[in-house]
């Protein structure tokens, strides 16, 4: 039954009040604690780097999973309703659905109104990538790829170790996220990032794997393409670098007909649609259909373990 409420209260959090404001914000604290324990692998030799990277990677799992676990413990064992309370908003801070479907808009309503640069400065906001430059429907692709990618990072994989692990869980997850999305890249984090990079790899290997089926149900639920979405799925997910992001973003690219590029490095899906700024609001609605189908999915195992608990 904790499961249950806690996940619920969360989810209330994220869709009435979205994100804290970032001074206060943990997950941007993980990103503090990360720089700085980063700077004492910078330019290391690659072992050196390797190892340091490790060590840094554990360091900060523990230093944000760890109090978690030790505090919803001692609150469980003193007061039940603390203990949910405390519980709902860490788990809180671990997903994120509210703030990631309002910044896609934002880079949407900009494009409507031929905002061009004041799109590309926006979806900044969304993705790593080299935004100067981009035409309109790439500005559009990278919105759709980020929307998709985000989807697994951001709610299905923190939501997943929740029903594995509890609270810490989600958020060990998201450390190890947050790492990979800060140093888990070539040239200067070749090494330093590298543990963390693949350790995200291994902890999203399901859990893209499953966004990738939810999208495709959220297909049928919003007649969209299913048969191409499936197909698009299992023909062009290993087009990516990455061994997970390609699975969500292909099935979304089948979904909707399109095709979703970053230029130079990969291409998903076939151009039987154009990319345009509406384009970005049926990717969302089959966000929210994929999101819905993977809470009631969570709430379906959260009942099944209480009723066998009891």
């Amino acid at each position: 039954m904790d499961i249950l409420v806690i996940l619920s209260l969360a989810l209330a959090i994220d869709l009435i009040l979205g994100e804290p404001p970032r001074a206060v914000h943990p997950v941007v604290w993980m990103g503090k604690v990360i720089g700085f324990l980063e700077r004492g692998g910078i330019n290391q030799p690659p072992s050196a780097g390797f190892v340091y990277g490790a060590g840094m990677t554990l360091v900060a799992i523990g230093l944000f999973a760890a109090p978690a676990y030790f505090i919803l413990s001692y609150l469980r064992s003193l007061n039940f309703m603390a203990y949910i309370i405390i519980g709902g908003m860490l788990l809180k801070f671990a997903f994120s659905s509210k703030a990631l479907r309002q910044s896609a808009l934002k880079v949407k309503q900009l494009l409507v109104n031929d905002q061009l640069d004041e799109a590309r400065f926006e979806l900044r906001s969304l993705v790593s990538r080299d935004v100067h430059g981009l035409p309109r429907p790439l500005v559009v692709s990278a919105t759709i790829e980020s929307v998709a990618e985000n989807t697994c990072d951001s709610f299905v994989a923190p939501l997943f170790y929740f029903l594995l692990f509890g609270v810490p869980g989600a958020i060990a997850y998201r450390v190890v996220n947050t790492l990979d999305a800060m140093v888990g890249y070539h040239g200067k984090y070749e090494y330093l990032g590298k543990f963390a990079s693949k350790l995200d790899d291994v902890l999203s290997f399901i859990p893209a794997r499953l966004t990738a089926l939810l999208f495709i149900f959220a297909a049928f639920l919003c007649q969209a393409d299913t048969r191409a979405s499936w197909q698009t799925t299992f023909s062009d997910h290993s087009k990516t670098e990455s061994p997970n992001a390609g699975w969500p973003m292909a099935a979304v690219a089948g979904a909707l007909n399109v095709q979703l590029e970053k230029a130079g490095q990969y291409k998903l899906g076939k151009a039987n649609a154009h990319l345009e700024p509406e384009t970005i609001d049926a990717t969302l609605n089959l966000m929210l259909k994929a999101m819905l189908s993977w809470v009631l999915i969570c709430f379906m195992v959260g009942g099944f373990r209480f009723v066998f608990a009891t």
